[in-house]
């Protein structure tokens, strides 16, 4: 005789009369699950545990992502000589200054945009890998 809950949540025995394709099946194959019903072992915690680590693991990498991009962007200002007053462009290299730290004249080459794209193309490079890798390895948490 095999059990099975419905759902309204009763519980109910089969008394084998319909013996065919449903009589070899586990009762845990029949449970209908419950709204609101709490899941065995920890499942909703480890549910919420893989979203918030997963949501974490994006903001890492986006957040590399978009100082690589300011970084690009410096470059691409000073290489193609762009005007410095402009206020986007004022904007973005100080902001560039500011994430390059210690990257900044790592390279004195004597060419002003050869030692930008060098220096900044190297910490928009770390700064990329770096939030990969950190970003994979909170994803692991779970």
């Amino acid at each position: 005789m095999a059990r099975w809950r419905s759902k309204s949540g009763n519980v109910a025995e089969d008394s084998g009369q319909g013996a065919g394709k449903d009589s070899g099946r586990d009762s845990a194959e029949r449970t209908v699950p419950q709204a609101g019903r709490h899941r065995p072992d920890g499942e909703r915690l480890r549910n919420g545990l893989g979203r918030a680590t997963g949501a974490l693991a994006t903001l890492v990498a986006v957040a590399a992502t978009v100082i690589a991009v300011i970084l690009a962007l410096h470059i691409a200002f000073v290489v193609f000589s762009a005007n410095q007053a402009n206020p986007i462009v004022r904007t973005v290299n100080d902001w560039a200054h500011g994430l390059a730290w210690e990257f900044r004249d790592m390279f004195t080459p004597k060419d002003r945009r050869v030692r930008v794209l060098v220096d900044y193309g190297i910490a928009a490079a770390v700064y990329l890998i770096a939030g990969r890798v950190i970003a994979g390895l909170i994803r692991r948490i779970r």
